[in-house]
């Protein structure tokens, strides 16, 4: 060994462990590791849900949390944060009550659908008209429903992948606007969800242009299998509805973003993110305070890491829940830029399953990475053609590439849009389990020496 080589050893070894650590910064198996002890995603949830609390869209409430988010993504260490507002329809909450007045007189529980009309301050008092599913109602004449308290049931059960959200749900989405053309004064659905708490599960739905909205609410499972069984005694059913939400014309939302600045500009911006507001019942900790906080943490892992090659682009998209305006917001005022690839977190905190690409060929390598770097967490490489999101979806239809970092969502719709929807839900080692997946997954992706361009999105993206 020379003299200069004896030098430069010695060297090595003098230096601090910190700069040693440096040498392969970026090195996704060791990274992916390390976030298997994170604490940085608890914090987030944690602070969030407890200072701030729920966020209704467009409200004061989720106007707290975008100010919470900011000091936080500073704090950090995060680069260019700021808030991009945009103008929305605002929605709140009034009084919600129940009752069968007929023939056995019993209160049920109840909560309104987003974006419900009103009963008016007296309430509403009218026979039930019964249909099994969406597709009885909607095959069935003006005459049954003219008048009457349209219940819709529905037969949805829990999935791994959630595959069920989509169908079932349009029980919520879809039905009262079809009950309201054929005249019914309200309209009350079993709750979208998988749980047998009495706690109701609320959510948006969607009115035709120029229709009158009515009032519609959503039983939970109990409640709605007892009006069921009530109605299968043979005789009319009369109840009567207290529902009075607002719409209190346009307020203001908006998105919260920050960067990890890339030391190649030309190589595209990695979007990940999640939703800052939720519904009023609960504290939106899995939907969607976890998200954030995982995507959050992943992002400040590597940041501490090291610089990376694309910048890495972290947003907290506002009112997601009452109709994605955050991410057509987002796409509207960033579709000129240069995005790589788009993911999101909106699925709860239980682990990740498996992981879907929707990828150009000429990053087939990448796809090759990220199974090798994922698999000692248990994911694998699914089949679909990745493209989930709301918020992201906006960007996905422009072409930008998609990677799906699927959770476990079979007790996903256990608490979902609920009161239940509260910090103790989130398990601490499943969440850093989605750290160290994402983490992985940026440490793959951000670093890619491949170029990454557009794709032909999902169809029915």
């Amino acid at each position: 060994m020379t003299l200069r080589m004896l030098l430069a050893a010695a060297a090595a070894f003098a230096l601090p462990l910190p700069a040693l650590a440096q040498v392969a910064p970026m090195d996704p198996a060791a990274l992916r590791d390390a976030a298997l002890h994170d604490d940085i995603a608890w914090d987030i949830a944690e602070g969030l849900t407890t200072e701030v609390g729920q966020r209704l869209a467009a409200t004061e409430a989720e106007a707290r949390g975008r100010e919470w988010a900011v000091a936080k993504l500073k704090a950090l260490g995060f680069q260019n944060v700021r808030i991009e507002t945009f103008r929305m329809p605002l929605w709140v909450r009034g009084e919600e009550k129940a009752e069968i007045v007929s023939p056995f007189p019993q209160k049920l529980v109840i909560a309104a659908l987003g974006n419900s009309g009103s009963t008016g301050p007296r309430g509403v008092e009218a026979e039930i008209a019964y249909f099994p599913t969406l597709a009885d109602l909607e095959a069935a004449p003006e005459s049954a429903v003219k008048g009457k308290i349209v219940f819709i049931s529905h037969a949805m059960t829990a999935t791994q992948d959630g595959s069920s959200y989509g169908p079932f749900g349009q029980a919520r989405r879809k039905g009262p606007a079809v009950a309201a053309s054929k005249g019914a004064v309200a309209v009350l659905i079993r709750s979208i969800g998988t749980d047998y708490h009495r706690n109701s599960h609320t959510g948006g739905t969607n009115w035709s242009k120029g229709m009158t909205p009515i009032a519609a609410a959503a039983l939970p499972l109990p409640d709605a299998e007892q009006l069921e069984r009530v109605i299968k005694r043979g005789q009319p059913v009369r109840m009567r509805l207290l529902i009075t939400p607002q719409f209190k014309g346009e307020a203001e939302s908006g998105n919260v973003i920050a960067e990890v600045p890339g030391s190649d500009p030309s190589a595209g911006i990695v979007l990940i993110g999640g939703h800052l507001d939720s519904w009023d019942q609960g504290t939106g900790a899995i939907d969607d305070a976890s998200g954030l906080a995982i995507t959050t943490a992943a992002a400040k892992r590597i940041m501490d890491a090291g610089q990376p090659r694309r910048t890495i682009r972290v947003v907290w998209f506002g009112a997601e829940e009452p109709g994605g305006f955050g991410g057509e917001a987002y796409a509207k005022a960033h579709a000129g830029e240069r995005h790589a690839t788009a993911s999101e977190s909106d699925f709860g905190a239980d682990r990740i399953w498996k992981f879907d690409v929707n990828l150009p060929e000429s990053a087939k390598a990448v796809t090759d990475r990220l199974t090798t770097a994922l698999a000692p967490l248990g994911i694998a490489k699914g089949r679909a053609v990745a493209g989930d999101g709301t918020d992201v979806g906006p960007m996905m239809k422009l072409g930008v590439a998609a990677i799906d970092l699927a959770q476990d969502g079979t007790h996903y719709f256990d608490l979902h849009h609920t009161p239940d929807d509260t910090l103790d839900k989130i398990d601490p080692v499943q969440l850093r389990q989605n750290v160290a997946a994402w983490t992985a997954m940026l440490a793959v992706v951000a670093n890619a020496p491949e170029e990454i361009g557009p794709v032909t999105p999902r169809p029915g993206l």
